[in-house]
């Protein structure tokens, strides 16, 4: 018998090698390495792997450990049972793409990327299709061959293995995506939920390196996914989104060829995945040939301080003059618009809005989830959108916002892009709420504007645990929801709704800034902002909403955050306490060119519900520090000395 053991490690040796394929960022810093078993005859096969390794100053530390890929279908396997079959050589991803609202107008989509071929044990063919990133790393499978009748594609071994002890921020999954994102360093939940939907931030072990997951470039042919780490709670497994009842279908449903989404890692310092533009990068380029008609704005929101506002004509009225008076191009029309009473109906409210030079946006219900409230089921099949699409366009409205979508399946993917592709047809700028989080979209279909997908200001209407968590929860959205797209949190109220907010009245301002949005609806009463002292409402009536850089200054998930945005000539910055203590937020502003900057500083005041204003001159490399209250906040507008 103690010939056996030479023999099997023999064997083993001679039946597979052990092939480490590498790609490497454009700027070095980041390190895929494939694992492939390339075996020595036509029967071995084995699983396929990936690591990802980060340079830290001089060497390189690993941030994703061994971790395992495949796919399945119903007719077949494509996981432990893989054989490679070669790689192409390294393509250069060098694409420049302008985004019509968003952190950042001009982006590069620019990476190396590697197609790997495998075949499984009943030879059939699997591509997984690498790209890495300065900023992250992005990969797909394919299946090539194509096929006469429909596939089901069921799920994935796809697994992100992260170190022990890693710090997380991770949000138990919802379909509507509205919890927050709390802090753990075990991978368990207090409520034990194991399920967790993207993104997913993780800064790893001791090391300056963070990692957010997610994923882009859903198409009708896929369905979204979540995370689970059930088995292990340091290893993140791919999972296909369960659907809210059993008569919808899990998995896809579709013909080959066929490409999955990709799976996003945007990796590197906290700047690099705020500023990160990797989501809409991967995704796919606009088509639309005229996009003039586009165009971001605030908007005054009626439904945060009454919630069945809309149907009262007189209110709206309020809101169109709200609009008028703070300079903001559009007015939201929300739910049961179409019960209007009090003065006028719907065609009324539109063309006393725009009597008044101001745009009209219309709420819907998806029809998918609830029945209540209405309008519902007027946007369904193809018929009913291109009716109601054509009668929006020929009364004068430039946007719908449409709600309550019933979860992450197939058949909702595709129904959100039908959404865009109708609206865009007749030049109707779309907002989607109660829905699945950003995953590219706003690239290939520029007339998405936002998406909720985010525990927002509304939740002040519904309980009473954002008062206490709302600062907490807001310098954690910039590091997790917002980094993937445009986020509709509904911000900047003064005033309270039915339970009431403790952060500061410089807080609440710096929101504006803070927080990313095509559509930005602020969301408190006329009278709340008609009340404010010259210089806030004068910042709220000029802020803009989407812009041409971004910078991440300063910050840490929960505790702070400082975000410089660029619109033009000017600067606009946006610093947030998260803490329920006093802290002094450091600005340094070596992100400037040369010369000299005014800066006009709005802060905290002496008590949370006052404002403090300061004016003075900056120049690049000069360090500013601003005492905030606890909960507290500031803004600031930085033009150039010619």
């Amino acid at each position: 018998m103690k010939y056996i053991y030479p023999l099997l490690s023999l064997f083993i040796s001679i039946s597979f090698t052990i092939n480490a394929q590498e790609i490497v960022s454009p700027n070095k810093k980041i390190k895929l390495i494939i694992n492939s078993k390339k075996a020595s005859d036509q029967n071995s096969f084995a699983q396929v792997s990936f690591k990802i390794m980060y340079k830290n100053k001089s060497e390189y530390v690993e941030v994703i450990p061994d971790s395992p890929l495949g796919i399945e279908r119903s007719d077949q396997k494509f996981t432990d049972n893989l054989q490679f079959i070669s790689e192409s050589e390294p393509k250069e991803v060098n694409q420049n793409y302008e985004m019509i609202s968003g952190k950042q107008k001009w982006c590069d989509n620019a990476g190396t990327e590697k197609v790997f071929k495998y075949v499984n044990s009943n030879r059939e063919p699997l591509n997984i299709v690498f790209r890495v990133y300065n900023d992250g790393v992005a990969f797909r499978y394919e299946f090539t061959d194509k096929s006469d009748a429909l596939v089901d594609i069921i799920d994935e071994t796809t697994t992100y293995t992260i170190p022990s002890g890693t710090n997380r921020w991770l949000q138990s999954y919802t379909d509507s995506y509205e919890d927050f994102f709390p802090f753990s360093d075990t991978g368990k939940s207090a409520d034990n939920k194991q399920e967790w939907g993207f993104p997913a931030l993780f800064k790893v072990n001791n090391n300056p390196v963070w990692v957010l997951i997610s994923e882009a470039n859903i198409t009708e042919n896929n369905c979204a996914a979540k995370l689970s780490n059930l088995k292990n709670p340091n290893a993140y497994k791919v999972c296909y989104a369960s659907p809210r009842d059993n008569f919808r279908q899990t998995g896809v449903k579709t013909m080959l060829p066929w490409n999955s989404q990709w799976h996003t890692l945007i990796i590197g310092e906290l700047s690099d995945i705020v500023e990160s533009t990797l989501i809409t990068d991967v995704s796919e380029p606009n088509t639309l040939k005229k996009t003039s008609w586009i165009k971001p704005g605030a908007v005054s929101w009626i439904y945060w301080a009454y919630n069945r506002g809309s149907k009262d004509y007189q209110k709206v009225v309020a809101y169109t003059d709200l609009a008028v008076e703070m300079k903001w191009p559009y007015v939201l029309i929300d739910w049961e618009w179409d019960v209007m009473t009090n003065g006028g109906d719907i065609i009324a409210a539109v063309n006393y809005a725009k009597s008044k030079g101001i745009k009209p946006l219309m709420w819907y219900n998806s029809g998918t989830a609830w029945l209540e409230p209405t309008p519902n089921d007027r946007l369904l099949t193809a018929e009913k959108r291109d009716k109601e699409l054509a009668w929006l366009k020929k009364i004068g409205v430039y946007g719908i916002k449409v709600d309550f979508f019933a979860g992450d399946q197939q058949d909702m993917m595709k129904y959100y892009l039908d959404i865009l592709k109708d609206a865009a047809k007749y030049q109707i700028m779309v907002n989607f709420h109660g829905a699945t989080v950003p995953r590219g979209w706003a690239r290939t279909y520029p007339n998405l504007m936002t998406t909720e997908a985010v525990y927002g200001a509304e939740w002040y209407n519904n309980k009473p645990v954002l008062t206490s968590k709302a600062a907490e929860h807001n310098t954690t959205l910039p590091f997790t929801r917002n980094v993937i797209g445009s986020m509709d949190y509904t911000p900047v109220t003064f005033s309270d709704s039915q339970h009431p907010h403790i952060t500061s009245y410089g807080h609440e301002l710096a929101l504006s800034v803070v927080f990313e949005s095509g559509f930005q609806h602020f969301a408190d009463k006329p009278e709340a902002y008609y009340n404010l002292p010259a210089e806030p409402k004068e910042f709220l009536k000029n802020v803009p909403v989407c812009w041409d850089n971004t910078k991440l200054l300063d910050g840490y998930p929960g505790e702070k955050v400082i975000i410089a945005r660029k619109k033009g000539n000017q600067w606009y910055l946006g610093g947030l306490n998260g803490k329920d203590t006093g802290q002094t937020l450091k600005i340094n502003f070596s992100f400037l060119e040369k010369g000299n900057f005014n800066v006009k500083l709005i802060k905290d005041g002496e008590n949370d519900k006052s404002f403090s204003i300061e004016v003075l001159k900056v120049k690049k490399g000069d360090i500013l520090n601003i005492g905030c209250l606890p909960r507290g906040g500031f803004v600031a507008v930085l033009d150039k000395i010619k």
